[in-house]
């Protein structure tokens, strides 16, 4: 038989081997630390968001026309969406559109209470099916009452009601979780493949069933971290058919660059006026100045707003108010009436755009609200829109948007992508 030799040096692990071992193990019970710690503060800021939306109260249409102290916002905020869904929601059929007349399918991701059901049912293009997601089931709620009270409204005019589709309701957290899982999305069509981390198949799959993706002031949320905007993104790519929208209405990160930048050039133009000595008539003598401590504590946090909206980061903000990287910039946003100071996430517009291009999403349109009025409030359809949506008075007559409300709607944009 073969003589088994006495294991040599070179066989045994070194103390500087177990050393390097150990120091892996350390390192990869450190990450994965990181990741749950991550993964708790990630669903904290999900069910703070939640828990706030969830404990809105619902006071109706008319307290909203009459007694609200934003109703003029409220009611401009609502006619920008009208337009979005107005010159959108049909397609262009030259991108893969039906047949003129075809009625569309609409995912709306955070639906919320239901707020748009009715600018769908007034929609270019009859909708057939409409399925509201929204983490909070409060909310959820809410927007299955909506749509129950509009179908028990008597119909006036010709034509369909506006009510007269296929409607569900379902929570889910839209950035977080696949919406694959939801029986009817997945009926309709969601392509699981789309994206750079897909398998190729993306091509020959065709994309999803919907012809239309909404996402009314809840994408900046996404924005927390890479993999929850990645997630929304896959959601809505996945969903959408070849040719189909994504539309959308968020905060505008031109005017947080542009208000950061303001911020840290006012303190820094300050900081210099104190921190510059006189001179001295003597060579090498100390001057005195007030400001004895030297040492730099930088600029106190941003924050802007009125005194119906405000807008505070908790933390250091890019002097130069380009957000590098562009996930995880956190402010809080207070709105009266509506938002009380809950946690947000800036979208830097560019690096948004870039991500989308990689889902194949390609941007259409997009502008910020004062410029979607000054654009559309002549038109034929949508200028006596916002007359009948308590915009401006009747006959083209005047804004009836406050200053203050113009600024706080000023915050925002809207955008358009194409499924190619």
């Amino acid at each position: 038989p073969r003589q088994l030799k006495r294991p040599g040096q070179a066989a045994r692990i070194s103390a500087a081997d177990r050393e390097a071992a150990r120091k892996r193990q350390q390192e990869r019970e450190r990450e994965q630390e990181a990741a749950t710690r991550a993964e708790a503060a990630a669903r904290g800021v999900h069910d703070v968001v939640k828990q706030h939306y969830n404990a809105v109260p619902e006071r109706g249409q008319k307290w909203r026309k009459t007694d609200s102290k934003i109703k003029g916002l409220r009611s401009f905020n609502n006619w920008v969406k009208s337009t979005l869904i107005q010159k959108f929601s049909p397609g262009d059929e030259s991108v893969g559109q039906g047949r003129s007349g075809e009625p569309i399918l609409v995912l709306d991701i955070g639906c919320g209470k239901g707020g748009d059901l009715q600018k769908w049912g007034a929609a270019p293009k009859r909708v057939d099916l409409y399925v509201g997601v929204d983490p909070a089931d409060v909310s959820i709620d809410q927007a299955r009452e909506r749509f129950q009270q509009m179908k028990r409204r008597p119909h006036r005019g010709r034509g369909p009601p506006a009510h007269d589709f296929h409607c569900e309701f379902h929570t889910k957290d839209c950035f977080g979780e696949w919406l694959g899982d939801i029986p009817i999305i997945k009926d309709v069509g969601i392509d699981p493949s789309v994206g750079p981390d897909g398998n190729g198949m993306a091509a020959r799959w065709g994309g999803g069933g919907f012809d239309v993706v909404s996402m009314m002031f809840c994408m900046h949320y996404a924005f927390e971290s890479e993999s929850k905007a990645r997630g929304m993104l896959k959601n809505v790519a996945g969903a959408l058919k070849k040719g189909g929208r994504f539309l959308g209405v968020i905060p505008n990160s031109d005017v947080l660059s542009a208000k950061v930048e303001e911020h840290h050039k006012k303190h820094q133009k300050a900081a210099n006026a104190v921190a510059a000595p006189p001179l001295s008539d003597k060579p090498n003598e100390p001057t005195t100045s007030d400001n004895k401590d030297t040492k730099d504590s930088g600029p106190p946090p941003v924050e802007f707003g009125n005194s119906i909206f405000r807008v505070a980061f908790p933390g250091p903000t890019p002097p130069d108010g380009i957000f590098r990287p562009p996930f995880g910039w956190k402010y809080f946003y207070f709105l009266e009436e509506a938002v009380e100071t809950v946690p947000e996430y800036v979208v830097p517009w560019e690096a948004f755009r870039a991500l989308a291009e990689e889902y194949n999403l390609e941007l259409q349109y997009r502008k910020p609200f004062k410029e979607v009025w000054d654009e559309e409030r002549d038109d034929r359809e949508l200028g006596p829109l916002s007359e009948r949506m308590g915009v401006r008075e009747r006959g083209g007559g005047e804004l009836l948007v406050g200053r203050e409300e113009m600024d706080a709607a000023g915050f925002y944009h809207a955008f358009c992508f194409y499924k190619v």
